[in-house]
């Protein structure tokens, strides 16, 4: 079983009945504020744009607001894009590790059927 997926699995389960509702076409906001209504039903633990620290070799070098933080251990990303190409991912994956934090969502509310990639921090072993 992967680390943290019984909360994983109640965001993208959020995130699906949001986008059944409101379907592809809004802006990243609606969906944002959509997802925070599922959230607060179900009742995730979360911080909306919360400012992550982004760190190089153990020193803090920016900050960098991330759509989501929830249960204080996952990064949650929202686009509404097309599609989700190779450098979101990438962005992602690269927000993940700088941060320090271990599991991260990347939800694209853009596509015709919701999109969704479970990111994981590979400098953290376990």
């Amino acid at each position: 079983m992967m680390k943290f997926s019984d909360i994983t699995e109640k965001i993208i389960g959020c995130a699906m009945k949001v986008h059944r509702e409101l379907g592809s076409g809004f802006q990243e906001y609606i969906y944002q504020r959509a997802l925070e209504i599922e959230f607060k039903k179900v009742l995730i633990k979360f911080i909306r744009e919360y400012e992550m620290p982004i760190y190089y070799q153990g020193e803090k070098i920016g900050m960098r607001i991330v759509d989501f933080f929830v249960d204080e251990k996952i990064m949650v990303e929202l686009k509404a894009l097309t599609d989700l190409t190779d450098t979101h991912l990438a962005q992602g994956l690269n927000y993940l590790e700088a941060s320090g934090h271990e599991v991260g969502l990347l939800i694209n509310f853009g596509a015709r059927s919701l999109q969704f990639k479970r990111l994981h921090n590979r400098k953290i072993i376990n």
